[in-house]
C-alpha cells in the first residue's frame, strides 16, 4: 500500500509541476512526462524497396500499418510478437524534462521503429493542441486517428515539429506515437510531447497517465463484440452464442456463431463469414442445428450436421424468409414467408382501415413446410389474413397459428384468433378468439396449452385488483388450459412479476417463466403440483433470452447488469448452479473501471415503496458536489438494470454526473395494482411522484447541487420531461426523446397511438376525456416552461410522429423559451446508425455539460452559435 500511495502522490505531484501557464499567453501546456514504450525494434526496408516509380523508404515505412494503431490500449508488462518472433514488453520510461531519448538497438544501417503510448484524461471537453518534437521521423494518433506527422529527418539545429488540433470528449484518450529512426542521421532519438489549451477550459482539464484503467465512454457503447443470441442442443451437451460487432468508422456489422461445449464452455468452432446470420435452431437429435441468412430480400437455410461436419444449404433464395421451427421428430422444419403486398404506382391510396395505415398492412404471412431429407416443400396456410406460427405439437402431428382482425367494437381494437392446424389433412379448429393474447406453448404431454396474455385475455380470471379499477394489459399473465375440457386456470394472478416467456420441463412437472421482476428480469421455477414459484439465481440482473434443453435440466441464457457487460450464461437446474459460457466482451472491459450503483428508494404519499437506484462517478468523493441526471420512463414497464442501453447511465457517470434513476406507479413487474395505476394516468400520479422522489432524494444526498439537476426520458418518458418541464423548476433543464406535446395527436397519428391508448387511456377518448388529452398534454400549457429544453427526435419516427417535438418547439419559439430542436434524419424511434448514433449521444451530453456545468464549449462546438 505504501508504494501504491508513493506512486500515487509521486505522479499527482508530477502532474501538477508539469502543468504551467505561459508567460503573456492564456493558454495551458501539459508536458507528457512518461511513457509506455514497445521497442525499439529494427525493421528492414522490404525487398526491391527502391525500385518503381514509388519506391518504398522511411516515410512509406512510417505509413505502414501494422495493426497496432487502432486496437492498442496497452499496459505496463504486455508483450507483443513481431512476425519475426521476436517478442517485445511495453514498458514504463520517464521523459527526463520532458524528454526521451530512444537507444537503437543495434548500430548498424537498419531502419528502427518504435511505439510510445500515454493516456490523456479530459476532465471535460477540450479542445487542445498537441506538439511533438523530434529530429526523427513521427506519426501522431489520438483514440486511432493520425493527428499529425513527421515524415522527414530535421537538421541539426531545427526543432520541427509535428503538431495537431484534438478534441478531447470528457474520458480517457490513448496518445500513440509511431517513430522511425533513420540510421543515417546522426542526431540523437529524442521526443517531447506537450498539449496545450485554452486557458479558459481551466488549468486541471487534462491529465496525462501511463495507467490504462479509464471510464466507460460511447466507444464501449456501440463496438466491440456484444453477446445477440443462444441456443442449446435438446441433450445439452452444445450451444451456440450469436455474436455481433459494429466497425467503425462507418458502422458496419458483422455476426457469427460460437459453438461451445456445455460442460466446460471450450470453443468447438466458430462459424463466421455471413454478414447476417440469425435464428440459430436445434434440431431434436441434438446432432445438428439450423440458421438463416440473408442477402437483401432473400434468405437462406442452412442446417449444419455436427457428426459429418458438413453444412447443408436446405432453402436457398426464398424471398422475404422468416422465422423458423423444427418439428419434435426432426423430420420437417416450418417456415414462414412474408408476400409484399404490390407497389401502389398510382400515388393515391384509399385507407381501408386504422392498421392500414401502417406501410406494411397489406403484406401477408403464410406457413410452410420443408421435408429435411428431400427438401420437398409443402404450403400450409392462405387467405387474407396473416398467419404466425405459435408452437408445434409433441407428436408433430398439429400446430398452432394465430391470425389478427380488426375489432372496433372492444379494446385494443385488434381480436386474436388462434387455431390448431392438422398437419395431415390441413383442418382447422379454434381455439381462442379474443384480446390481449401474447404466446402459446404446448405441454410435453401435448394434453395442456399454456396461455400468456394480458389480465383479461380470459375475462375476469386474470384479474388481481379492486373491482372497478382497470388492470394494465401489458401485465401479463400465464393460463393453463386442458385442450380436452377447454378448462382454464391462472398460474400467476396473485404472482407480482410480469411473464414475459414460457419453458416447459422435460417431465412436465415444472414451468419455467422469463419474468420482468421489478427492476430485474429474473427466471423462476413453478412447481405445478406444489403451485409455488422460486427465484433462481442466473449471475445477472437482467435476462435477454434465456432457452431450455429439451432433454435435460439445463438452460443456456445471455443478460447482463448494472455494471456487467452482456454475457452468455449456462444454469444447472437440477443443482441451481450457473457459469459463465461465453464472453466476448471481456477484452474490451479488461481497464474499465465503474463506479458503484446503490438501491435507493423513497415513500409516495399513498404509502408505497418506490424502488430506484443510483449510479455514482467511478472517482466518487462523497466531500464534492456533483451534477446530477435523473431518468425515468415513467410507461408500462420499469428501467430495468441492464448493462449500456440507449440511454446508458454508466457512461452518464463517467462523465462526473451523479445518476438517479427511479421506478414511478404504474409499472409491470410490482403486481397488478401497481401496474394498473397507468391507466387513465397520464402522469398526474406519476409527474408528481417523480417530483416528489427528486426532491427527497437531494434531501438524502447532499453531495449532489440542487441547482444542477437535469432531467431526461425517451417515449413516454419524453412525455413526462415535456409535462415535468411545465409543473416544476427544479430541473436545471431536460431532455426530451421523442417525446408527445399532445395526446391526441399522439393518439391519432402515432401508428399504435390508438392501440396503446387503449390499455393507458382505456375507454378514454378525445371527446369524453378532457382532464386527460388536454390537461395532461405538454403543449396546453407551454408557458408554463421556465428552465431550457431539448428535442430530439428522428424524422421519420412512426411510433411517436416527429410533429410532438415540432409543435412543442414551435409553441417554446414563440414564448421565448430557451428551446433546442435536434431532429436527427431517416432515423425512426431509435435511432440505430451508428455515425447518427454517436452524434445524438454526444448532443445529449454536450447539452447537459453546457446547462449543469456551465460548460457551453462542446455544444457550441457541435452546433455553432447562428443569429436567428
Amino acid at each position: 500500500m505504501k508504494t501504491i500511495n508513493a506512486v500515487k502522490w509521486g505522479w499527482l505531484l508530477g502532474w501538477l509541476l508539469a502543468i504551467q501557464l505561459m508567460a503573456g499567453d492564456a493558454r495551458v501546456t501539459v508536458e507528457v512526462d512518461e511513457w509506455l514504450l514497445l521497442g525499439p525494434v529494427a525493421q528492414p526496408l522490404p525487398a526491391f524497396h527502391d525500385e518503381g516509380k514509388k519506391p518504398f523508404g522511411l516515410s512509406q515505412l512510417l505509413a505502414f500499418d501494422e495493426g497496432l494503431v487502432k486496437t492498442a490500449w496497452p499496459a505496463v508488462f504486455e508483450s507483443v510478437q513481431w512476425p519475426s518472433g521476436e517478442i517485445t514488453r511495453w514498458r514504463s520510461v520517464a521523459a527526463d524534462g520532458g524528454e526521451i531519448t530512444l537507444s537503437p538497438v543495434q548500430p548498424d544501417l537498419t531502419p528502427q521503429v518504435a511505439f510510445l503510448a500515454v493516456y490523456v484524461r479530459a476532465h471535460r471537453w477540450v479542445n487542445a493542441k498537441l506538439e511533438v518534437t523530434t529530429p526523427h521521423l513521427v506519426q501522431v494518433f489520438v483514440d486511432g486517428q493520425s493527428i499529425a506527422k513527421k515524415e522527414t529527418v530535421s537538421k541539426e539545429d531545427d526543432s520541427a515539429k509535428a503538431s495537431g488540433t484534438v478534441k478531447l470528449e470528457t474520458g480517457k484518450h490513448i496518445v500513440l506515437l509511431k517513430t522511425v529512426r533513420d540510421p543515417k542521421a546522426d542526431q540523437p532519438w529524442t521526443i517531447r510531447a506537450t498539449f496545450s489549451f485554452e486557458a479558459e477550459f481551466g488549468n486541471t482539464a487534462l491529465e496525462v497517465t501511463t495507467d490504462p484503467t479509464h471510464w466507460m465512454n460511447i466507444r464501449h457503447l456501440l463496438e466491440g463484440p456484444k453477446v445477440t443470441g443462444v441456443s442449446i442442443s435438446p441433450d445439452a451437451e452444445l450451444a451456440t452464442v450469436t455474436i455481433r460487432r459494429v466497425m467503425p468508422p462507418e458502422g458496419k456489422s458483422e455476426n457469427w456463431i460460437e459453438l461451445r461445449r456445455v460442460a466446460d464452455g471450450r470453443l468447438v468452432e466458430t462459424y463466421r463469414g455471413a454478414r447476417s446470420i440469425r435464428s440459430v435452431k436445434w434440431a431434436p437429435d441434438g446432432k445438428r442445428f439450423s440458421y438463416t441468412t440473408s442477402e437483401k430480400e432473400r434468405g437462406n437455410l442452412w442446417i449444419v450436421d455436427l457428426r459429418t461436419g458438413e453444412t447443408h444449404l436446405l432453402l436457398e433464395g426464398i424471398k422475404n424468409l422468416k422465422s423458423h421451427a423444427w418439428s419434435p421428430d426432426g423430420r420437417f422444419i416450418v417456415y414462414e414467408v412474408e408476400e409484399k403486398a404490390p407497389k401502389n404506382k398510382t400515388g393515391v391510396k384509399r385507407v381501408i382501415n386504422l392498421r392500414d395505415r401502417w406501410p406494411w398492412s397489406r403484406n401477408r404471412t403464410y406457413l410452410y413446410r420443408v421435408d429435411v431429407s428431400s427438401g420437398v416443400r409443402q404450403r400450409l396456410t392462405a387467405g387474407a389474413l396473416s398467419t404466425d406460427l405459435d408452437a408445434i405439437s409433441p407428436d408433430g402431428n398439429w400446430l398452432i397459428f394465430e391470425r389478427e382482425r380488426d375489432d372496433y367494437d372492444a379494446r385494443p381494437y385488434v381480436r386474436s384468433e388462434i387455431f390448431r392446424l392438422n398437419l395431415r389433412t390441413l383442418t382447422v379448429d379454434t381455439l381462442f378468439v379474443g384480446s390481449w393474447f401474447d404466446k402459446v406453448k404446448w405441454s410435453p404431454d401435448g394434453k395442456q396449452l399454456l396461455f400468456l396474455g394480458g389480465p383479461s385475455m380470459f375475462g375476469q380470471l386474470g384479474h388481481a385488483v379492486p373491482e372497478g379499477v382497470i388492470p394494465n394489459e401489458f401485465d401479463t399473465q400465464a393460463y393453463l388450459m386442458d385442450l380436452a375440457s377447454k378448462k382454464v386456470e391462472c398460474l400467476t394472478r396473485e404472482f407480482d412479476p410480469d411473464i414475459v416467456d414460457a419453458f416447459w420441463s422435460q417431465n412436465g412437472r415444472q414451468i419455467y417463466f422469463l419474468t420482468i421482476d421489478r427492476e430485474y428480469r429474473s427466471l423462476y421455477r413453478f412447481d405445478l403440483r406444489k403451485r409455488r414459484f422460486q427465484r433462481l439465481e442466473t449471475g445477472v440482473e437482467v435476462i435477454n433470452r434465456f432457452e431450455l434443453a429439451r432433454k435435460k435440466p439445463v438452460g443456456v441464457y445471455y443478460g447482463s447488469s448494472a455494471t456487467r457487460p452482456h454475457v452468455a450464461m449456462i444454469i444447472d437446474l437440477k443443482r441451481d448452479r450457473y457459469r459463465v459460457l461465453s464472453d466476448p466482451s471481456a477484452d474490451d472491459f479488461r481497464h474499465v473501471k465503474f463506479g458503484k450503483v446503490e438501491k435507493w428508494t423513497f415513500v409516495n404519499e399513498r404509502g408505497v415503496e418506490i424502488d430506484g437506484r443510483v449510479y455514482y462517478p467511478p472517482d466518487f468523493n462523497p466531500q464534492q458536489t456533483y451534477p446530477c441526471i435523473v431518468y425515468y420512463y415513467g410507461g408500462v414497464n420499469p428501467t430495468n438494470r441492464a448493462f449500456a442501453g440507449r440511454y446508458p447511465k454508466n457512461l452518464f457517470a463517467a462523465q462526473g454526473y451523479v445518476v438517479y434513476v427511479l421506478q414511478p406507479s404504474g409499472a409491470t413487474g410490482y403486481g397488478q395494482e401497481f401496474s394498473a395505476l397507468h391507466v387513465n394516468d397520464w402522469g398526474k400520479i406519476v409527474a408528481d411522484e417523480i417530483i416528489d422522489g427528486v426532491k427527497k432524494f437531494l434531501d438524502a444526498h447532499p453531495f449532489v447541487d440542487r441547482k444542477r439537476v437535469g432531467a431526461i426520458g425517451a417515449s413516454y418518458g419524453g412525455f413526462m420531461t415535456m409535462l415535468l418541464m411545465t409543473k416544476t423548476d427544479i430541473f436545471a433543464t431536460g431532455i426530451a426523446h421523442a417525446g408527445i406535446s399532445s395526446i391526441s395527436s399522439y393518439w391519432g397519428e402515432g401508428y399504435w397511438g390508438y392501440i396503446y391508448n387503449a390499455m393507458s387511456a382505456a375507454f378514454s377518448f378525445p371527446w369524453n376525456r378532457r382532464d386527460i388529452y388536454v390537461d395532461q398534454s405538454p403543449l396546453f400549457h407551454a408557458d408554463k416552461v421556465k428552465n431550457p429544453l431539448l428535442l430530439l427526435h428522428g424524422t421519420v419516427d412512426t411510433n411517436v410522429p416527429p410533429g410532438e417535438s415540432t409543435q412543442f418547439f414551435a409553441a417554446l419559439k414563440l414564448l421565448g423559451k430557451q428551446v433546442e430542436y435536434v431532429q436527427i434524419f431517416d432515423q425512426n424511434h431509435h435511432i440505430l446508425d451508428y455515425k447518427k448514433r454517436q452524434m445524438w449521444q454526444r448532443t445529449i451530453l454536450a447539452w447537459f455539460d453546457r446547462w449543469l456545468k456551465d460548460q457551453p464549449q462542446w455544444w457550441n462546438d457541435l452546433y455553432p452559435p447562428v443569429s436567428e
